[in-house]
């Protein structure tokens, strides 16, 4: 760990080579540099441990579920039956129903 000379020598150093001026423009942009990566590890490291909570209470299935916005195939109808292609459309108020 340095001491105090050693400090005082590499604060000279950095004032000859960036200026009076930049240091500190410097010190508060790795500073807040830090306390943003500070704060990104923290989230990560909350999310891992929601992630894994997540997993242990509910169990893993293999099943996918039904869709029931997937339309029925017309092969797979009983004879006789079609499926529209057109969505049902309900009447607004006030408006007539168009024959079609």
């Amino acid at each position: 760990m340095p001491g105090g000379w050693e400090w005082l020598i590499i604060v000279g150093v950095l004032l000859l080579l960036f200026g009076a001026k930049r240091l500190p423009e410097m010190a508060r942009s790795v500073g807040q540099s830090a306390r943003v990566f500070k704060g990104e590890m923290k989230g990560l490291k909350a999310d891992d441990e929601a992630h894994k909570n997540d997993k242990t209470d509910k169990p893993e299935t293999t099943d996918k579920p039904a869709d029931a916005a997937t339309p029925t195939p017309p092969s797979a109808l009983p004879t006789g039956q079609q499926t529209s292609q057109e969505p049902t459309r309900t009447p607004q108020p006030g408006q007539a129903e168009r024959p079609q």
